[in-house]
């Protein structure tokens, strides 16, 4: 405590109400493919309505992985999914060769500044899907059919020089902008008069005159804008902004407004053409612009931060001058405005890629630090085994606070019949035995209503979602199997239902049967995880408990760090650690525990060393898994003490 140097009243407090929190137990994690939204990144679903808004609605090819994420958010609402493409998957663009931007992360770190020769505009994410886009925007000058859109020379005339000047007649409506043009010469003959500001308020096609040292003959042709498309979407035409108004100085007005839509051209994103997904009135082409509330109004940033359909990348070609500051701007800043009537632009090039094995294992990479993702549940889908092994080894052996849940291969069980068992025998073998994952017997088959139909879907979204149940209902240390809280949702039938037999062969070696009772629907029938040994860890609820225990008591003791290793800190643990337990013992999660920490594993030399020990004991709870019933018929005079009843 502090030291007083004159006589007062100091206050002091000291916090020991620290408590060992709860943790989470039903978030699931998922990688696959998907055919929209971002990918090698994390992001949180809490339902499936959800799932479609941020990854699409699965293909009739690309299926299997939504399926699966589908099928465990019936149970539980929080999963993280990670949507991986191949190397080949590109953003659809405006123009040029697409680029692949898998996340914003890409796009900051790649082609915030223009980068891509793409024109400007590419579609959010890789994929096919951004090749139903279409972008269109409109400034003062081409939102309506007052400004000039063409000026053609008809005939080119003789010995013009160098000082050829064009001029266009003043506007027919008051207020409006004078369009003004440069003339392009060659060995006397006008080539090309080039329209530099379209100007505004012409009703009636603007008369050219040709000035300067002598020449004659050339004749032009003027047409002005069509009204925009997409005008009527908008409740006034773009011109000024009001920062525009404020940081113009002597150039009044600054015209560096303009509106952008996003349109489905095709349907492919809300099933009707032509629908508009996305508008953004009132943007600025100046980089310093703000709106109302001092954010940035800047077309580019508004649509990056905004928009869930494109990304801004260089500059529409046809106006000069955007991305400046209007800050301070003593020159001519009409120029900013576009040239061009309005830009309107459909998306190509977007390619889809399914991802390779070393994709999906760079998605799961990014669950394999417990630091930055709490996950618990990891689904493999219907991935071969080799990516199933290696989430086993480098996510949930690393990590060791999550269960991985593998199903067999498709071709074990679908169409496979009487081969079922050496198949999945086969697929076992090349999975690492680990407390950490579990496997069972099959894929289901359930209806698809994105494409109407029918199609088999593994079974490891399910028994996570068991998981959930279990959690839900009662704790992650009661087991997930049975009729109670085994039942597989969304399954019309199994792909294979193992008999008697085959469930024995099965369970043997440690995977868990999905079976079909008729009158009680199709049930979870088994709970051990992969170890192989026998060992209390064999039990999907045994390792659950012991995962809900280390993560909630290690996250509790990381508050002794740096604190003295004494009988104070030593009892202030013990007293944090007990409680908890004593709660889990009256949750039926252990039978009995006791917890070391004193001077008998805290010794001298252990202090010494700057270390800080506890040791604790636990009988985990068992769950039932075989059941027998004898029944005893006996004589009617007979008593059942005789019997030893």
């Amino acid at each position: 405590m502090a030291f007083q140097l004159s006589p007062g009243v100091l206050t002091t407090e000291q916090d020991l109400t620290n408590v060992v929190p709860a943790v989470a137990t039903t978030i699931g994690g998922i990688v696959g493919e998907y055919n929209w939204g971002p990918a090698n990144q994390i992001v949180s679903i809490d339902s499936e309505n959800n799932l479609v808004a941020v990854f699409g609605k699965p293909s009739t090819s690309a299926f299997l992985d939504f399926m699966t994420a589908a099928s465990f958010l019936a149970y539980g609402s929080n999963c993280l999914v990670v949507r991986e493409v191949g190397s080949a998957a590109k953003n659809a663009v405006s123009s040029g060769t697409a680029e692949l931007i898998v996340n914003s992360d890409k796009y900051y770190e790649s082609f915030a500044a223009g980068e891509g020769t793409v024109g400007p505009w590419a579609a959010k994410y890789p994929g096919t899907k951004g090749n139903h886009l279409k972008v269109s925007s409109a400034d003062y000058a081409s939102f309506t059919n007052t400004s000039v859109k063409t000026l053609a020379v008809t005939a080119g005339g003789s010995a013009y020089s160098a000082d050829t000047i064009a001029t266009i007649s003043a506007p027919n409506v008051a207020g409006g902008i004078l369009a003004t043009a440069t003339v392009t010469i060659d060995t006397g003959v006008i080539t090309a008069i080039a329209i530099t500001n379209p100007g505004s308020g012409y009703t009636t096609a603007p008369t050219v005159t040709l000035s300067g040292t002598a020449g004659s003959g050339a004749t032009t042709a003027v047409t002005l804008t069509t009204a925009w498309e997409y005008a009527n979407q908008f409740d006034y035409a773009p011109s000024t902004t009001t920062h525009g108004i404020n940081a113009g100085g002597t150039d009044d007005p600054l015209l560096d407004e303009m509106h952008v839509v996003v349109v489905d051209e095709d349907g492919g994103f809300t099933g009707t053409k032509g629908t508009i997904i996305e508008k953004f009135p009132g943007v600025s082409k100046a980089s310093d612009a703000k709106d109302d509330v001092n954010q940035s109004n800047y077309y580019k940033n508004v649509i990056n931060q905004r928009s869930k359909y494109i990304w801004s990348m260089d500059h529409i070609t046809a106006g000069t001058d955007w991305g400046v500051l209007a800050i301070g701007k003593t020159t001519a800043f009409q120029a900013i405005q576009q040239v061009s009537a309005d830009h309107t632009t459909s998306l190509i090039g977007g390619v889809d890629a399914a991802p390779a094995v070393a994709d999906l294992q760079t998605g799961y990479n990014l669950f394999s630090n417990d630091e930055l993702v709490d996950v618990s549940l990891i689904m493999t889908s219907g991935h071969s085994m080799s990516v199933a092994d290696y989430v086993i080894d480098n996510v949930a052996e690393v990590r060791k606070d999550c269960l991985v849940l593998c199903s067999p291969l498709r071709s074990s069980v679908v169409d496979n019949v009487g081969a079922e068992v050496t198949s999945i025998t086969a697929d076992l073998a090349a999975l690492t035995r680990s407390s950490y994952a579990e496997m069972d017997s099959g894929w289901k088959y359930m209806y698809d209503r994105y494409n109407d139909r029918y199609v088999y879907v593994p079974l490891n979204g399910d028994v996570a979602g068991t998981c959930v149940v279990a959690d839900v209902s009662n704790d992650p240390w009661f087991s997930p199997a049975g009729y109670n809280r085994g039942v597989i949702k969304n399954a019309v039938k199994l792909a294979w239902s193992p008999k008697k037999s085959e469930r024995d062969e099965l369970y043997k070696m440690g995977v868990n049967p999905v079976v079909g009772f008729p009158g009680n629907g199709i049930i979870l029938f088994g709970d051990k995880t992969l170890l192989a040994k026998p060992s209390a860890f064999n039990r999907i609820n045994v390792r659950r408990l012991f995962i809900v225990l280390e993560k909630a008591i290690a996250t509790a003791a990381k508050y002794q760090l740096f604190e003295f290793n004494d009988a104070f800190t030593r009892a202030q643990f013990r007293s944090l650690v007990e409680p908890f337990l004593r709660d889990v013992q009256g949750r039926r999660g252990i039978y009995d525990f006791r917890v070391v920490c004193d001077e008998t594993n805290n010794t001298a030399e252990i202090i010494d060393q700057n270390e800080f020990r506890a040791d604790i004991f636990v009988k985990p709870a068992k769950a039932i898994n075989f059941i027998t019933l004898t029944f005893v018929a006996t004589r009617t005079g007979i008593s059942f003490e005789e019997l030893g009843a």
